[in-house]
């Protein structure tokens, strides 16, 4: 046994041996240090150089960077009087995530130490220790270091009292960090989400663009203005065609001046809250009610004579400066059939807010004048042009039929808004069905109005866009008895108006409803033993409608729905109550959502949440079915409880994503803005983030950094100890715990935020 024991202590002694290398953490910068020349006299100087190996793909902060640890070293002995620092020339190189520029060595670095020994430093050789600090990143890791080591001088009497610095040296000056270094620079800006559903108004504006084509006022203009164009003395086709392309161009101005003009008058306006203003579904309502009336032949909307004479004049003139101007006088004098299209897009875009007014009206224009481009380079097309004719006037008298049938949904939303109860879903309905059953007849022949002659043969397609609105007509009556009505739920007035004063709210279907009382709500949770469900609606949404009559009534999510307290809260209002409930979603949740439906307990804990209307069915019975689960207590992964503005640290029944960071670390700072967007829109499903700073133990040295990079989640000091226990060895280092307190995914750098996202979302 003793034999095969010592036979096992060279592998003992090497397995011994390496474990304490293999333990420390990888630091990605290789040293050393010599004293050359090797002696120096008392009182003289001595020349230490310091070298420096990085590992490739990694950049060493130089010592005298405004970013990032600087390099630095200390020399610990009793011959060292002072010291001076000297460094090969860095790369400088602006940061846009510090907002400075930095100074970095990648591949090796070169530093020199020009010590003052004493006067009475004794002769011979000594060992003297240097400690160095720095900092190694790459791209998605920044990694602290700590280096120390010795190096062996001799004093020698009459040696050189002075060294020589090798060339390519100059001395490090301290200075004052910039502004943006460090602690100090501006956070990156979340990149902002494309607005849901702009794409679709773009595609609606560029079809209206394409349907006003085919006006009595636009459509017999085609062959005449491009046979202008194409048949021009001044030059040949090639010149034609420019001229068209101006044309066109004259055709975007003019729109794209509307929309830009409409984008100035409601900038200053309060975007969220256009959707739902009276004053503004009012206009559009008006607006849509005069484009359809002048439509179906009820007066004509038109430009004054004078302006149109002055522009016809100007444009005959040629040149491109006159196409620009027939562009012009083209538009306006087709305004009376484009005017119900431009009217009803900029009034439709007034919702929406932001840039969508000058985008409609720019990507409507393209759509108007796009046959007038194709034509210009394919002239022979327009011989096979269908001939202007009756088909062009029943088009109008078809649009605006449905321009009027559109007015009533806007209608529908000033009513709501402001508590009138005289268009019911009743009223609603027997409107639309006369509107679309009035265009469908018209097609078929049975209503006279311009367009339609009587001895005139039917055609084909004629016939069938008759009985479809016919159909479409009679398929809307069920919804009168208050039968359901698929999509179409989102668009028309629930079966019972909601946003009054009693108990039952707009669901309906057997569910008891709390409408606008929540604190009513809340004791009866707590005196029923329930948990509280609240729907944050509003009589605008038109999703909210979709979900209370085709999710919320369906009979397995009734069933579910009946063990919780309900209640229903409006936030799209002008009233006290609205801004109230407005205020509770936004303070709580950090969301304007709409629908946002939570589940809490009758402390006013979310159990959880859910943001979007949903088709399915199993999904939203998921959600529903987690207020049966029983609410989990804090998992005690050892974090702080409390953050560095004193609040408590809520980690509850949550998932917890812990985030180690320093105010140092250039990809910390390039996370944060992912980490804030994550916060944002996830914690009202139940997600926590705490930013545990690593490298600092006062409060007073993090506020500085966090006045210039807002983290919207708890901040707090960490213990070295703590960094030990989780392996922290590089910055950042990320966590991910689930429900539980179980440690299910680390990031040890950089992550980007839809790495983060699906991890978060695969426990959350």
């Amino acid at each position: 046994m003793t034999k095969r024991f010592a036979a096992c202590l060279p592998l003992l002694a090497f397995l011994l041996a390496g474990f304490p290398a293999a333990a420390q953490p990888v630091q990605h910068a290789h040293w050393t240090v010599a004293f050359d020349p090797a002696t120096a006299a008392p009182g003289g100087k001595a020349l230490a150089r310091i070298a420096a190996r990085i590992d490739p793909g990694w950049h060493l902060y130089s010592a005298s960077s405004a970013a990032g640890i600087p390099a630095s070293f200390q020399f610990t002995s009793p011959l060292v009087e002072s010291t001076r620092l000297f460094q090969t020339q860095p790369k400088r190189a602006f940061d846009a995530n510090f907002n400075t520029e930095t100074e970095t060595y990648e591949g090796e670095a070169g530093f020199a130490v020009e010590l003052s020994l004493r006067r009475d430093a004794p002769a011979g050789p000594a060992e003297i220790a240097v400690n160095g600090r720095f900092q190694t990143c790459s791209d998605t890791q920044c990694v602290p270091g700590k280096w120390s080591d010795k190096a062996t001088l001799t004093v020698v009497p009459g040696a050189a009292a002075a060294v020589t610095l090798p060339a390519g040296f100059s001395e490090v000056v301290a200075k004052p960090a910039a502004a943006g270094a460090a602690g100090s620079q501006s956070p990156i800006p979340a990149e902002p989400q494309p607005e849901q559903g702009f794409a679709l108004f773009l595609l609606t504006a560029f079809g209206f663009g394409l349907a006003a084509i085919f006006t009595p006022c636009c459509f017999p203009m085609i062959p005449i203005t491009m046979s202008y164009f194409l048949n021009r003395p001044a030059g040949g086709r090639r010149d034609g065609l420019t001229q068209a392309v101006v044309f066109c161009l004259g055709i975007v101005v003019l729109f794209s001046g509307l929309g830009l003009v409409t984008t100035a008058i409601l900038g200053p306006v309060g975007v969220k809250h256009l959707a739902s203003s009276p004053w503004v579904n009012g206009f559009i309502a008006a607006l849509f009610v005069a484009f359809g009336l002048s439509l179906l032949g009820a007066f004509e909307i038109t430009i004054p004579s004078s302006i149109l004479t002055r522009l016809n004049a100007s444009s005959g003139q040629g040149g491109y400066a006159g196409a620009l101007l027939m562009g012009l006088t083209f538009s306006l004098s087709s305004f009376a059939c484009v005017g119900p299209f431009v009217g009803t897009l900029l009034a439709a875009s007034v919702s929406g807010g932001g840039v969508r007014p000058l985008a409609g009206m720019a990507v409507f224009a393209s759509g108007l004048a796009l046959p007038f481009f194709l034509l210009a380079l394919f002239p022979g097309y327009l011989k096979r042009m269908p001939r202007s004719g009756g088909w062009l006037a029943r088009v109008k008298v078809v649009m605006g039929f449905l321009i009027l049938a559109a007015s009533l949904y806007y209608l529908a939303k000033v009513a709501q808004t402001l508590g009138w109860a005289w268009l019911t879903r009743e009223r609603f309905l027997a409107a639309w069905i006369v509107l679309f059953a009035m265009a469908g007849l018209y097609l078929l022949g049975f209503v006279r109005l311009e367009g339609i002659k009587p001895d005139e043969t039917m055609g084909l397609g004629r016939l069938l866009t008759g009985m479809a609105l016919v159909i479409f007509a009679i398929s809307l009556a069920p919804g009168m008895a208050g039968g359901k009505l698929g999509e179409l739920d989102a668009y028309v007035p629930a079966a019972e108006s909601g946003g009054g004063s009693g108990s039952a709210g707009s669901s309906g279907g057997g569910l008891n409803w709390i409408t606008d009382r929540y604190a009513e709500a809340l004791a009866r949770a707590r005196s029923e033993d329930k948990l509280l469900f609240i729907d944050f609606t509003g009589v605008a949404c038109t999703n909210c409608h979709w979900m209370r009559a085709n999710m919320l009534s369906r009979p397995d999510v009734e069933a579910a729905l009946k063990n919780f307290v309900l209640v229903e809260l409006y936030t799209d209002r002008s009233d006290p109550i609205s801004e109230r409930n407005e205020k509770l979603l936004e303070d709580r949740f950090h969301t304007a959502a709409e629908p946002f439906y939570v589940i809490e307990d009758a402390n006013e804990r979310p159990i959880a949440t859910f943001d979007h209307l949903t088709r399915d069915p199993a999904e939203y019975l998921a959600f529903l079915n987690k207020g049966s689960q029983p609410a989990q207590p804090a998992a005690d992964i050892g974090i702080p409880r409390t953050a560095l503005d004193g609040a408590p640290i809520d980690t509850a029944g949550k998932v917890v994503v812990v985030d180690f960071w320093a105010t140092y670390c250039e990809p910390c700072v390039r996370e944060i803005p992912g980490l804030n967007k994550l916060y944002r829109e996830l914690s009202p499903r139940g997600l926590a983030i705490v930013g545990v700073d690593i490298d600092q133990d006062d409060a007073e040295l993090v506020k500085p950094f966090l006045a210039k990079h807002p983290m919207d989640y708890p901040v707090a000091l960490g213990t070295p100890a703590l960094g030990t226990k989780y392996g922290v060895e590089g910055f950042p280092a990320t966590l991910i715990f689930d429900r539980s307190g179980k440690l299910v995914q680390r990031f040890g750098q950089f992550t980007p935020d839809a790495d983060m996202r699906k991890a978060i979302e695969a426990v959350l």
